[in-house]
Protein backbone atom coordinates (compact mmCIF):
# COMPACT_ATOMS: atom_id res chain seq x y z
CA UNK A 1 0.00 0.00 0.00
CA UNK A 2 1.69 3.34 -1.19
CA UNK A 3 0.44 6.14 1.21
CA UNK A 4 1.97 9.47 0.06
CA UNK A 5 1.26 12.32 1.73
CA UNK A 6 0.85 15.12 -1.18
CA UNK A 7 1.00 18.29 1.03
CA UNK A 8 4.80 17.16 1.81
CA UNK A 9 4.84 15.20 5.38
CA UNK A 10 8.29 14.73 7.86
CA UNK A 11 10.11 11.64 6.12
CA UNK A 12 10.44 8.99 9.08
CA UNK A 13 11.17 5.37 9.21
CA UNK A 14 8.76 4.46 12.60
CA UNK A 15 7.82 0.85 14.12
CA UNK A 16 4.39 0.92 14.40
CA UNK A 17 2.22 -0.83 16.67
CA UNK A 18 -1.60 -1.83 17.32
CA UNK A 19 -2.44 -3.46 20.24
CA UNK A 20 -5.39 -5.63 20.46
CA UNK A 21 -7.24 -7.68 22.92
CA UNK A 22 -6.86 -10.79 20.83
CA UNK A 23 -3.52 -9.80 18.31
CA UNK A 24 -1.00 -7.09 17.77
CA UNK A 25 -0.85 -5.65 14.19
CA UNK A 26 2.42 -4.34 13.74
CA UNK A 27 4.52 -2.62 10.46
CA UNK A 28 7.18 -0.03 9.68
CA UNK A 29 6.68 3.28 7.85
CA UNK A 30 9.25 3.87 5.55
CA UNK A 31 9.22 6.54 2.66
CA UNK A 32 6.06 7.28 3.54
CA UNK A 33 4.77 3.76 2.72
CA UNK A 34 3.41 1.26 5.18
CA UNK A 35 5.10 -2.09 4.61
CA UNK A 36 4.04 -5.26 4.88
CA UNK A 37 1.50 -5.81 7.55
CA UNK A 38 2.26 -8.58 10.12
CA UNK A 39 0.71 -9.62 13.56
CA UNK A 40 1.08 -11.85 16.35
CA UNK A 41 -1.27 -13.48 19.37
CA UNK A 42 -1.57 -10.77 22.10
CA UNK A 43 0.94 -12.09 25.11
CA UNK A 44 -1.04 -12.57 27.99
CA UNK A 45 1.56 -10.76 30.37
CA UNK A 46 3.29 -6.92 30.34
CA UNK A 47 6.97 -8.92 30.20
CA UNK A 48 6.22 -11.17 27.28
CA UNK A 49 5.02 -8.23 25.50
CA UNK A 50 7.68 -6.30 26.14
CA UNK A 51 9.80 -9.03 25.11
CA UNK A 52 8.15 -9.64 21.85
CA UNK A 53 8.48 -6.10 20.76
CA UNK A 54 12.39 -5.55 21.97
CA UNK A 55 12.30 -8.82 19.84
CA UNK A 56 10.90 -6.97 16.66
CA UNK A 57 12.52 -3.43 17.02
CA UNK A 58 15.98 -5.56 17.13
CA UNK A 59 15.26 -7.18 13.66
CA UNK A 60 13.90 -3.93 12.35
CA UNK A 61 17.21 -2.05 13.25
CA UNK A 62 19.03 -4.25 11.00
CA UNK A 63 17.81 -3.62 7.74
CA UNK A 64 16.44 0.03 8.92
CA UNK A 65 17.59 3.31 11.02
CA UNK A 66 14.43 3.62 13.20
CA UNK A 67 13.19 6.96 13.90
CA UNK A 68 10.81 6.31 17.00
CA UNK A 69 8.26 3.63 17.60
CA UNK A 70 4.21 4.69 17.92
CA UNK A 71 1.36 2.69 19.39
CA UNK A 72 -2.72 2.30 18.53
CA UNK A 73 -3.24 1.22 22.38
CA UNK A 74 -7.43 0.21 23.49
CA UNK A 75 -8.11 2.71 26.61
CA UNK A 76 -7.97 6.99 27.80
CA UNK A 77 -4.53 7.95 27.00
CA UNK A 78 -3.23 10.57 29.22
CA UNK A 79 -0.80 12.49 26.89
CA UNK A 80 0.28 14.48 30.07
CA UNK A 81 1.39 11.13 32.06
CA UNK A 82 2.01 8.63 29.34
CA UNK A 83 -0.81 6.41 31.52
CA UNK A 84 -3.04 4.61 29.77
CA UNK A 85 -6.65 4.81 31.67
CA UNK A 86 -9.74 3.06 32.00
CA UNK A 87 -9.98 -0.26 30.94
CA UNK A 88 -9.85 -2.38 28.35
CA UNK A 89 -9.24 -6.55 27.23
CA UNK A 90 -5.62 -6.24 27.37
CA UNK A 91 -5.60 -5.17 31.00
CA UNK A 92 -1.92 -4.86 32.18
CA UNK A 93 -1.31 -2.00 30.20
CA UNK A 94 -3.44 0.51 32.18
CA UNK A 95 -2.56 3.13 35.01
CA UNK A 96 1.77 2.69 35.11
CA UNK A 97 4.12 5.15 33.38
CA UNK A 98 3.86 2.76 30.00
CA UNK A 99 5.38 5.24 27.47
CA UNK A 100 8.71 5.90 29.64
CA UNK A 101 8.92 2.26 29.93
CA UNK A 102 8.26 1.38 26.60
CA UNK A 103 11.42 4.65 25.41
CA UNK A 104 13.37 3.19 27.96
CA UNK A 105 13.01 -0.32 27.15
CA UNK A 106 12.90 0.28 23.24
CA UNK A 107 15.91 3.39 23.59
CA UNK A 108 13.91 5.40 21.27
CA UNK A 109 11.02 8.83 20.97
CA UNK A 110 7.50 6.67 21.52
CA UNK A 111 4.32 8.06 21.16
CA UNK A 112 0.63 6.81 22.26
CA UNK A 113 -2.58 7.05 21.36
CA UNK A 114 -6.03 5.27 21.46
CA UNK A 115 -7.15 3.14 18.76
CA UNK A 116 -9.98 4.94 17.65
CA UNK A 117 -8.46 7.82 17.59
CA UNK A 118 -5.47 6.75 15.41
CA UNK A 119 -8.36 5.07 12.99
CA UNK A 120 -9.44 8.79 13.04
CA UNK A 121 -6.52 10.46 12.27
CA UNK A 122 -5.84 8.59 9.59
CA UNK A 123 -8.91 9.45 7.60
CA UNK A 124 -8.33 12.88 8.07
CA UNK A 125 -5.04 12.64 7.34
CA UNK A 126 -4.90 10.36 4.15
CA UNK A 127 -8.79 9.21 4.22
CA UNK A 128 -11.61 9.52 3.85
CA UNK A 129 -12.10 12.71 5.51
CA UNK A 130 -8.87 14.48 3.79
CA UNK A 131 -8.96 18.29 3.50
CA UNK A 132 -11.89 18.39 6.25
CA UNK A 133 -11.44 20.65 9.21
CA UNK A 134 -14.26 19.41 11.51
CA UNK A 135 -14.76 15.45 11.69
CA UNK A 136 -16.49 13.01 13.69
CA UNK A 137 -15.21 9.20 13.59
CA UNK A 138 -17.32 6.39 14.46
CA UNK A 139 -16.09 2.92 14.61
CA UNK A 140 -18.93 0.32 14.66
CA UNK A 141 -18.13 -3.25 15.51
CA UNK A 142 -19.11 -4.97 19.35
CA UNK A 143 -19.34 -1.55 20.49
CA UNK A 144 -19.06 2.06 19.49
CA UNK A 145 -16.28 3.99 19.56
CA UNK A 146 -14.84 7.02 18.02
CA UNK A 147 -13.20 10.48 18.06
CA UNK A 148 -13.71 14.33 17.67
CA UNK A 149 -11.18 15.81 15.12
CA UNK A 150 -10.98 19.67 14.59
CA UNK A 151 -8.39 21.23 12.15
CA UNK A 152 -6.66 18.13 12.17
CA UNK A 153 -6.20 17.54 15.82
CA UNK A 154 -7.81 15.11 18.04
CA UNK A 155 -10.05 16.05 20.82
CA UNK A 156 -9.55 14.08 24.30
CA UNK A 157 -11.74 16.34 26.91
CA UNK A 158 -11.86 16.78 30.40
CA UNK A 159 -11.91 13.08 31.38
CA UNK A 160 -9.93 12.11 28.04
CA UNK A 161 -13.46 10.32 27.01
CA UNK A 162 -13.77 12.24 23.72
CA UNK A 163 -15.14 10.12 21.25
CA UNK A 164 -16.68 7.71 23.82
CA UNK A 165 -19.98 7.66 22.05
CA UNK A 166 -21.15 4.15 22.77
CA UNK A 167 -21.52 4.92 26.29
CA UNK A 168 -24.50 7.28 25.95
CA UNK A 169 -27.97 6.27 26.98
CA UNK A 170 -30.50 5.61 24.67
CA UNK A 171 -33.21 3.80 26.48
CA UNK A 172 -33.89 5.32 29.76
CA UNK A 173 -36.27 2.61 31.21
CA UNK A 174 -33.44 -0.16 30.53
CA UNK A 175 -30.27 2.36 30.52
CA UNK A 176 -29.39 0.64 27.53
CA UNK A 177 -26.13 2.23 25.79
CA UNK A 178 -25.38 3.14 22.36
CA UNK A 179 -23.06 0.01 21.68
CA UNK A 180 -25.65 -1.71 23.69
CA UNK A 181 -28.40 -1.08 20.89
CA UNK A 182 -27.11 -0.28 17.96
CA UNK A 183 -23.59 -2.74 17.47
CA UNK A 184 -24.06 -5.32 14.55
CA UNK A 185 -22.59 -7.44 17.10
CA UNK A 186 -25.50 -7.02 19.62
CA UNK A 187 -28.03 -7.07 16.66
CA UNK A 188 -26.96 -11.01 16.33
CA UNK A 189 -26.95 -11.41 19.82
CA UNK A 190 -30.44 -10.64 20.05
CA UNK A 191 -31.42 -12.46 16.86
CA UNK A 192 -30.05 -15.62 18.16
CA UNK A 193 -31.94 -14.71 21.11
CA UNK A 194 -34.77 -14.51 19.65
CA UNK A 195 -35.13 -17.55 17.35
CA UNK A 196 -33.55 -19.55 20.92
CA UNK A 197 -29.99 -20.22 19.02
CA UNK A 198 -26.29 -19.46 20.65
CA UNK A 199 -24.88 -16.40 20.32
CA UNK A 200 -22.08 -17.74 18.10
CA UNK A 201 -24.74 -19.03 15.52
CA UNK A 202 -25.37 -16.10 13.55
CA UNK A 203 -23.13 -12.68 12.84
CA UNK A 204 -24.44 -9.42 12.09
CA UNK A 205 -24.07 -9.80 8.52
CA UNK A 206 -25.27 -13.17 8.25
CA UNK A 207 -28.71 -11.46 9.74
CA UNK A 208 -28.73 -8.80 7.44
CA UNK A 209 -28.59 -11.21 4.36
CA UNK A 210 -31.52 -13.10 6.27
CA UNK A 211 -33.09 -9.78 6.52
CA UNK A 212 -33.32 -9.05 2.85
CA UNK A 213 -34.18 -12.27 1.89
CA UNK A 214 -37.19 -12.39 4.10
CA UNK A 215 -37.02 -13.62 7.67
CA UNK A 216 -39.28 -11.80 9.94
CA UNK A 217 -37.40 -12.02 12.82
CA UNK A 218 -34.03 -10.45 11.16
CA UNK A 219 -35.87 -7.90 9.84
CA UNK A 220 -37.23 -6.48 13.58
CA UNK A 221 -33.52 -6.46 14.38
CA UNK A 222 -32.28 -4.82 11.81
CA UNK A 223 -35.48 -2.25 11.80
CA UNK A 224 -33.94 -1.91 15.69
CA UNK A 225 -30.17 -1.42 14.77
CA UNK A 226 -31.25 1.23 12.05
CA UNK A 227 -33.39 3.10 14.22
CA UNK A 228 -30.82 3.21 17.06
CA UNK A 229 -27.74 3.79 14.61
CA UNK A 230 -29.53 6.88 13.11
CA UNK A 231 -31.28 8.35 16.38
CA UNK A 232 -27.55 8.08 18.04
CA UNK A 233 -25.88 9.47 14.94
CA UNK A 234 -28.72 12.42 14.44
CA UNK A 235 -28.47 13.34 18.40
CA UNK A 236 -24.38 13.62 17.28
CA UNK A 237 -24.48 15.07 14.15
CA UNK A 238 -26.81 18.33 15.91
CA UNK A 239 -24.82 18.19 18.76
CA UNK A 240 -21.24 18.42 17.52
CA UNK A 241 -22.22 19.88 13.71
CA UNK A 242 -19.00 18.20 12.04
CA UNK A 243 -18.72 18.70 8.21
CA UNK A 244 -18.39 14.96 7.63
CA UNK A 245 -19.52 11.73 10.09
CA UNK A 246 -16.71 8.81 8.75
CA UNK A 247 -17.91 5.50 9.73
CA UNK A 248 -15.50 2.60 10.71
CA UNK A 249 -15.75 -1.44 11.47
CA UNK A 250 -16.77 -4.12 8.98
CA UNK A 251 -20.33 -2.75 8.14
CA UNK A 252 -18.66 0.54 6.50
CA UNK A 253 -17.56 -1.84 3.39
CA UNK A 254 -21.39 -1.87 2.82
CA UNK A 255 -22.03 1.36 1.12
CA UNK A 256 -25.83 0.33 1.34
CA UNK A 257 -25.78 0.07 4.96
CA UNK A 258 -24.08 4.02 4.77
CA UNK A 259 -26.70 5.10 2.30
CA UNK A 260 -29.91 4.06 4.57
CA UNK A 261 -28.31 5.75 7.29
CA UNK A 262 -27.98 9.28 6.03
CA UNK A 263 -31.98 8.52 4.93
CA UNK A 264 -32.88 7.61 8.16
CA UNK A 265 -30.67 10.76 9.60
CA UNK A 266 -32.75 12.97 7.37
CA UNK A 267 -36.03 11.42 8.79
CA UNK A 268 -34.93 12.53 12.02
CA UNK A 269 -34.13 15.82 10.83
CA UNK A 270 -37.63 16.21 8.96
CA UNK A 271 -39.43 14.53 12.19
CA UNK A 272 -37.68 17.51 14.15
CA UNK A 273 -38.00 20.63 12.19
CA UNK A 274 -34.67 20.99 11.74
CA UNK A 275 -33.83 23.65 8.79
CA UNK A 276 -31.07 24.31 6.43
CA UNK A 277 -28.79 21.34 7.57
CA UNK A 278 -27.04 18.83 6.00
CA UNK A 279 -25.63 15.45 7.17
CA UNK A 280 -22.89 13.85 5.11
CA UNK A 281 -21.66 10.18 5.65
CA UNK A 282 -18.75 8.61 4.42
CA UNK A 283 -16.69 5.26 4.78
CA UNK A 284 -13.89 5.00 6.42
CA UNK A 285 -10.97 4.27 3.33
CA UNK A 286 -8.33 2.19 5.49
CA UNK A 287 -10.33 -0.05 7.23
CA UNK A 288 -8.14 -2.57 9.14
CA UNK A 289 -5.19 -0.73 8.64
CA UNK A 290 -6.27 2.56 9.91
CA UNK A 291 -5.16 2.27 13.48
CA UNK A 292 -1.57 1.73 11.94
CA UNK A 293 -1.38 4.63 9.78
CA UNK A 294 -3.05 7.07 12.30
CA UNK A 295 0.03 6.41 14.88
CA UNK A 296 2.40 7.22 12.36
CA UNK A 297 0.66 10.49 12.21
CA UNK A 298 0.09 10.52 16.04
CA UNK A 299 4.14 10.22 15.89
CA UNK A 300 4.62 13.47 13.35
CA UNK A 301 2.47 15.16 15.83
CA UNK A 302 3.42 14.66 19.05
CA UNK A 303 7.27 13.69 18.25
CA UNK A 304 8.86 15.15 15.21
CA UNK A 305 10.31 18.25 14.11
CA UNK A 306 10.10 19.80 10.59
CA UNK A 307 13.64 21.32 11.31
Amino acid sequence: MRLINQEGSIKLNLLVFDIGGTSVKYSFWNNENLLEINSFDTPITWVALKEKLIEIKTNYAKDFSIDGVSFSFPGSIDQETGVILGASAVKYIHHFPIKSELEEILQLPVSLENDAKCAALAEVWLGAAKGINHVLFLVIGTGIGGAIVDNGIVRHGANLYAGEFGFAILDVQTAKSYSDLASPVRMAQRYCDRIGVSHQTHSGKEVFNLADEGDSDAQLEVEEFYKYLSLGLFNLQVSIDPEVIVIGGALSANQAIIDKLEIRINEWLLQKKVKDFKVRLLACKFRNDANLIGAVKNFMNRCATSG
